[in-house]
């Protein structure tokens, strides 16, 4: 057997193990970098701003998107659920939203950019809670013929009707707080920034 068959199987060894500790390492610093290009963690939760696509939203579901560690509702609702929003007003703390937390380009009883598209921050004004979602009108639990759907806190019985609107007989003093947001697309939502920001 010469050396040289023996040096040369070494050398082939030798490359081929080099090139995967370089290809490697070469991922080892990629990886991170690409990494960079997104708002860390850190920036999430000081409220960067996240892009929520609604296109596969059906009307009368939810969606819930995390926005500075918060849940965000994105409600699409019907045209039957916005008919009822004006039958509320005897029952609301404050239906005009004069003193809630909203942009001042929310207005109205949709409380909405589009009025089919609701989009509120999911914490109960009272203690911060997560309100459950509850569409169905007449629901027993909640007041029967009364209920036309809405929002409902298990913690302490607080509800909101489907525009974030606090019940009269709640412990919420306040209706539901609306994020800063607006429209990039017919389909995509940009929550945390409004518009002439962008």
């Amino acid at each position: 057997m010469s050396s040289d068959g023996v040096n040369t199987g070494r050398r082939r060894f030798l490359t081929a193990a080099t090139s995967v500790v370089g290809v490697a390492g070469a991922v080892g610093i990629a990886v991170p970098f690409v990494g960079s290009w997104n708002p860390s963690a850190k920036a999430k939760a000081a409220g960067a701003p996240v892009k929520a696509d609604i296109s596969k939203l059906e009307p009368g579901q939810m969606v819930v998107v995390e926005w500075r560690g918060k849940p965000v509702y994105v409600v699409y609702r019907t045209e039957a659920q916005l008919a009822d929003l004006d039958k509320l007003t005897p029952e609301l703390k404050d239906p005009d939203s004069a003193i809630s937390i909203q942009p001042d380009y929310i207005e109205g009883s949709a409380r909405a950019i589009r009025r089919e598209i609701f989009v509120a921050e999911g914490l109960c004004t009272h203690l911060g809670c997560a309100p459950k979602y509850r569409p169905e009108v007449g629901a027993a639990d909640l007041g029967g013929d009364a209920w036309l759907g809405g929002f409902f806190c298990p913690c302490h019985g607080s509800k909101f009707d489907l525009s974030g609107r606090v019940y009269n007989t709640a412990p919420a003093s306040t209706n539901l707080v609306i994020p800063p947001y607006f429209y990039e697309s017919d389909d995509v939502m940009v929550i945390g920034m409004d518009g002439e920001a962008a």
